[in-house]
């Protein structure tokens, strides 16, 4: 099981790059984690959802996704709820408070999960959730060493040298576990190191000597991990490339979902990224405004409209602008939002950006599907995934953006500016990229998930230099 000192400190992509480095050594890998809170999750094969970190490691060990690679997961509805997932359902919506009362009851569900993959594979790399030395949170924990100690799984610890304090975080956490735990721990990784490893050398005798945990290597900094998907939207960033043709502005809104959407138009030369946060107006000069998904869809508008942003919107559109919105960012763009079951909150209708003639009902079950289709415009091939609640109608659905199926998807205004989608993950395939950007005058040069390939290879590359992996087989293996 790899743990951090914290949350971000590089565990999702340690866990990637080692899933990759031990395929590539002839062993069946499985990643899992026990609970996950992200807002940027995948579809599985037999309709659940995942983190999409553990779908990033997933890939990264060639084996499909599967709900038991993280059986529960937290997707933030509001400051102090969210709603829990669980082995890929629906199991309910609670308030922080609540769900720490009740984490313990899925244990049960989470070692359901664990000992399926476990009768699977060759060997499960586990990812922890921020750290474990949060010892206010340890009482039924199910996500870090609560975990460990009920699957009796050993631990290597992950520390984040480029924050700062890297010997007081791996020390400080020693110091606050219980024995058990620290004697559960079998080693450290300093992740992240800017310059020449040889000048650390002292630090990690002297973690060693504190701990008595084994050193198992210094990760230098992996320029690469940017072309990964990022999990949490606190890594966002924008593109920026310097004379690109295109600018495309994004307003981050407050639960924004399903982030991954952007990374390919990140990754474009010819495209300008624009993050635009709270605060800040749309940029004047975007030639593009792609709404993206939202885990509160009419929270979020609220949150649009207070930074002003509707007003920017409708002027980006009277300049003859362009405009996508991608499933919650989609149903925005619509005339109303009818939530008659109260599934964001209180029931009743909100009135929508009207950018879109089209109306949204929220409700019934949610649809969980991976689809191919194809972009009406172009006939460029299509694919991704549906992850919403709601049905959207309306006279601009004659005009759709997408056929899948046989069926349509998404719809197109009178004029051809503002369009709409359902569908998640559709710039990922080149020739929809190629098509969409040519068609607002720029140009796709990337190679997207030959890119992300690459990456995972370079990654795995990175780490066999680096980390003593026979140690941490051996350690495995001890279990």
């Amino acid at each position: 099981m790899i743990q951090g000192t914290g949350s971000n400190v590089g565990k999702s992509v340690v866990v990637a790059g080692l899933c990759r480095l031990f395929v590539r050594r002839g062993l069946k890998v499985m990643p899992f984690k026990p609970q996950n809170m992200s807002n940027n999750a995948a579809v599985t094969e037999d309709g659940g959802e995942i983190g999409r970190a553990q779908a990033l490691q997933a890939r990264a060990a060639c084996v499909p996704l599967s709900v038991h690679m993280n059986p529960v997961l937290l997707k933030p509805e509001t400051d102090t709820g969210a709603q829990v997932i669980v082995q890929g359902r629906r199991h309910g919506t609670m308030r922080a408070e609540e769900y720490g009362r009740h984490k313990a009851e899925l244990l049960p569900k989470v070692l359901e999960s664990f000992a399926i993959l476990e009768g699977e594979a060759d060997l499960v790399l586990i990812e922890g959730a921020g750290s474990p030395a949060e010892t206010n949170l340890r009482s039924g924990d199910i996500a870090n060493m609560g975990f460990a100690d009920a699957a009796d799984v050993p631990v290597v610890l992950v520390g984040d040298i480029d924050r700062g304090g890297v010997i007081a975080s791996l020390v400080g956490t020693h110091t606050v576990l219980e024995p058990g735990e620290r004697d559960r721990i079998k080693g450290f990784l300093i992740n992240r190191f800017r310059g020449d490893v040889a000048l650390f050398s002292e630090g990690e005798a002297e973690i060693a000597l504190r701990t008595g945990w084994a050193a198992l290597g210094v990760i230098p900094w992996f320029d690469r991990a940017g072309e990964l998907p990022a999990e949490d939207a606190l890594g966002l960033e924008g593109g920026g490339a310097s004379g690109a043709a295109l600018k495309v502005a994004v307003p981050v809104i407050g639960r924004i979902a399903n982030f991954d959407d952007l990374d390919p138009l990140r990754m474009e030369p010819d495209v300008d990224l624009v993050l635009v946060r709270a605060g800040e107006p749309l940029p004047g000069d975007a030639d593009l405004v792609l709404l993206p998904g939202s885990k509160s869809t009419i929270g979020d508008l609220a949150y649009f409209r207070a930074q002003g942003w509707d007003i920017d919107l409708i002027a980006h559109v009277r300049r003859g602008g362009r405009v996508i919105g991608l499933c919650g960012g989609y149903q925005m763009l619509g005339r109303t939002i009818d939530d008659p079951d109260g599934i964001e909150g209180a029931a009743g209708s909100v009135e929508g950006l009207g950018l879109l003639d089209v109306e949204t009902v929220l409700g019934g079950d949610k649809r969980l599907t991976l689809t191919h289709g194809t972009h009406v415009a172009s006939g460029a091939s299509v694919e991704g995934y549906e992850i919403h609640l709601g049905r959207t109608t309306g006279p601009d659905c004659a005009r759709p953006l997408l056929e899948i199926g046989g069926e349509t998807d998404g719809a197109t205004s009178a004029d051809g500016l503002v369009c709409g989608t359902y569908l998640h993950g559709l710039f990922g395939a080149d020739g929809f990229r190629a098509a969409y950007l040519g068609a607002l005058g720029g140009v796709s040069s990337v190679a997207y998930e030959a890119r992300v390939e690459a990456a995972l290879d370079a990654l795995a590359d990175h780490l066999a230099a680096c980390v003593d992996t026979d140690a941490l087989l051996a350690i495995a293996r001890a279990r």
